[in-house]
């Protein structure tokens, strides 16, 4: 069972709130046992009031012990304005203490405030991409639907939190079970991580069975976390060898093969568009160390990482 808290702040909304509990919910329903324990928090600890005046009963922040395994902090409003010392205090505690920490809608502009996003993947609502203009510092905004970089989940608000559960349900307990939940909410298409910015995957692939499919969504949100082979094969739904076969035969690569040309292509976009050092690079795509991340590189793309940041680097 995993513990994961909601801090819901006044203006949340109410739509981006439900898309990510319902599946959470919907997982306890279709198990024999408690998958996720769920806390609402909030700063009153009392009752948490949405942009359409809906209330939730909540609990405070201030006064939980922090045994969470992950917690969302959901936004809406004016993310910007928020200037609470203890709220932000509060974060960096659970961060120290090893909650993973998420961002739903301007979510995101909250962890950012608490020094809690300094050289990590994340999306925001596009209503606030504005908002890291104005804020000091060097952001990794990606304008994609949900980001999962190693211990920080965001997305980016509305119906995103229905996707991104999907992802994080997939990882848990599989692609089949995470489709009984899809299905449940009539979600008939679930989108990857990387959209709308990207074209879908079968735009990218052609068509493709269903375990391959999952698969390369799982590879997808999986960049600073490789997940092995095996792994991707449980939770596609397959035998390692059935999606071996499969794989290689609609796309003609191996399956490893094609996951770390994925994360090297999120590495080759960091070296062009950040100042990120090559060795924190590495370890968010998924390397063990700065000399296997640039030894992969180079017999991909023939060209080693740092001659690739002198030549297109920002300045």
């Amino acid at each position: 069972m995993r513990r994961i808290a909601f801090l819901l702040l006044d203006g949340y909304a109410l739509l981006s709130t439900a898309s990510a509990l319902e599946p959470l919910r919907a997982a306890n329903l279709f198990s024999p046992t408690i998958r996720y324990d769920i806390t609402l928090l909030s700063a009153s600890g009392k009752t948490a009031t949405s942009s359409v005046g809906a209330l939730f009963e909540t609990r405070s922040f201030h006064d939980s012990f922090l045994l969470f395994d992950l917690l969302f902090v959901v936004a809406g409003g004016a993310p910007a304005r928020v200037t609470d010392p203890a709220l932000f205090a509060w974060l960096r505690l659970a961060d120290r203490n090893g909650v993973a920490l998420g961002g739903i809608s301007g979510g995101a502009v909250i962890l950012a405030k608490a020094g809690l996003l300094e050289n990590r993947r994340f999306t925001v609502h596009w209503h606030h991409y504005d908002d890291f203009d104005a804020l000091p510092g060097t952001w990794l905004l990606e304008r994609k639907l949900f980001v999962i970089d190693r211990d920080r989940y965001t997305c980016a608000g509305g119906s995103a939190p229905l996707d991104m559960m999907h992802a994080i349900i997939a990882r848990d307990h599989g692609a089949g079970f995470a489709g009984r939940i899809s299905d449940w909410f009539i979600q008939t298409e679930v989108r990857g991580a990387e959209a709308p910015q990207r074209t879908s995957i079968s735009a990218r692939y052609g068509l493709l069975p269903d375990g391959v499919e999952a698969a390369l969504e799982l590879m997808q949100s999986h960049i600073a976390d490789p997940l092995d082979q095996d792994q991707l094969a449980a939770l596609s739904g397959l035998s390692a060898r059935q999606l071996q076969r499969q794989f290689r035969d609609t796309t003609g690569r191996s399956m490893m093969e094609e996951y770390r040309r994925i994360r090297l292509e999120t590495g080759k976009d960091l070296i062009e568009t950040t100042r990120i050092p090559l060795a924190e690079i590495a370890q968010m795509t998924g390397f063990s160390s700065q000399a296997h991340f640039s030894d992969a590189f180079r017999k991909l793309f023939d060209i080693a990482p740092s001659q690739l940041r002198k030549k297109t680097g920002p300045a």
